[in-house]
């Protein structure tokens, strides 16, 4: 991987805040912006009606226990992800691998450039899903929107095993993201260029193209 100018540290939110959002969507961002700036112990419902400007009691109000709080920011981190993966422009059915990995790589750079606040969110939501059973389940049920589609799409490049090959897919995704967000990359992120090569790697010894 080619070392980058380390980028400026976010110290904001994981998604501006919007005039028209929804009081939901106003919770959810909050919540996901004090994960980012404070962890796990600064999400309070007292601190996100703070946060969203909204008054006191407004988030208990829309999320009365700890377990609905976090699933709200769970479901707002599944939305956001979702606008910045951009499904409607991955390949369709006859696309050749190359498009695959074109898509794909483009959506792992946005994502790495332009959203390093969401995937710290991320991982403090998962993290705290490994002590909480109950939210476990939500986290992988949320999350799980992202697998069918990454399945078709290896299906239709002509995997001989797609579920096999989606799993590998996102595992090396994942534990790229991790390494640029908190790990050893953290001061560097692989170019368009260079992630094109990693996919176009990875789907050659799957696809033996």
């Amino acid at each position: 991987m080619t070392a980058r100018t380390p980028e400026p540290a976010s110290s904001g939110a994981a998604t501006p805040a919007t005039p028209t959002a929804s009081r939901a969507e106003r919770i959810g961002d909050a919540a996901l912006d004090l994960l980012v700036e404070r962890g796990m112990r600064g999400l309070t419902h007292r601190a996100v009606d703070e946060r969203a400007g909204l008054p006191q009691g407004s988030t208990s109000n829309h999320a009365r226990t700890r377990q609905a709080l976090l699933e709200t920011a769970v479901r707002r981190q599944v939305e956001l992800e979702s606008r910045v993966l951009t499904p409607h422009e991955m390949p369709g059915p006859g696309s050749d691998a190359g498009a695959l990995v074109d898509a794909l790589a483009l959506a792992l750079h946005r994502y790495l450039t332009d959203h390093r606040a969401l995937l710290v969110s991320r991982y403090e939501l998962a993290l705290e899903a490994t002590r909480r059973p109950e939210l476990r389940t939500f986290f992988d049920a949320a999350g799980s929107a992202f697998h069918g589609p990454l399945i078709a799409m290896m299906t239709n490049a002509g995997s001989p095993a797609p579920e096999r090959h989606a799993l590998s897919l996102i595992a090396w995704s994942e534990g790229l993201m991790f390494s640029c967000a908190a790990g050893s990359f953290h001061s560097s992120v692989p170019s368009l260029t260079e992630l094109r090569t990693g996919f176009a790697e990875l789907l050659r010894g799957m696809l033996g193209t």
